[in-house]
């Protein structure tokens, strides 16, 4: 891969990155997008991605391609969206906080998860008590719909952000679609949303 395209930030594990990386490769397994033996391949549980552009991006390796700056601009301008949109949707948030502090909540979640260190204290009891407490009037169909069209728009619009790695929007991609499953089971609606194409079956050639 050309230096151009790859970047190397420095990795660490935070309060979330092992705790989802083992229940999304259980998942991935069972679906058959990781092999059986994906908890030992190193490719997969290293928080830095491969610069073999063959072999995906796992989300938890997206910090150290995308480093913080990346990640907080995506985050952002999905929120600069979201505080723009009907009241039945922004006034959620807005009643919790303003943009800064979903902003800073929200980028301290994914660069903890995709492996740029301890950010999201609180982990997955966090997430759990906000969904449940703050945000559960868009806990359902209508809610995970306009959510997800909104952060679309977002991807669409930050390819500035992504680099040239073609990887990244794929990851993320995968890392929005493994949470969206989560909650719709976690809250009892249909996922019919997607994102995008995700990564691929990973092959033991890899």
């Amino acid at each position: 891969m050309n230096d151009n395209i790859y970047h190397d930030f420095p990795t660490d594990s935070g309060y979330l990155t092992q705790i989802i990386q083992k229940k999304y490769i259980t998942a991935a397994v069972a679906d058959g997008v990781l092999p059986k033996d994906a908890h030992r391949m190193s490719d997969v549980i290293s928080l830095s991605a491969s610069k073999d552009i063959r072999k995906p991006i796992q989300f938890w390796q997206l910090y150290s391609v995308l480093g913080q700056d990346r990640i907080v601009g995506i985050v952002s301008e999905f929120y600069k969206r979201v505080f723009a949109d009907e009241p039945w949707f922004s006034s959620v948030f807005k009643r919790v906080g303003g943009m800064d502090h979903h902003i800073g909540t929200q980028a301290s979640m994914w660069i903890d998860v995709m492996g740029g260190g301890a950010y999201y204290n609180g982990g997955e009891f966090r997430i759990n008590f906000h969904h449940k407490h703050n945000a559960h009037q868009l806990m359902d169909q209508k809610g995970a719909k306009r959510w997800a069209e909104l952060m679309v728009e977002t991807l669409e619009a930050c390819d500035g952000f992504m680099t040239d790695d073609p990887r990244v929007r794929i990851s993320i991609n995968t890392f929005l679609a493994y949470f969206f499953d989560k909650y719709a089971s976690e809250f009892g609606f249909e996922n019919r949303e997607t994102f995008g194409a995700t990564n691929p079956p990973l092959e033991h050639r890899f």
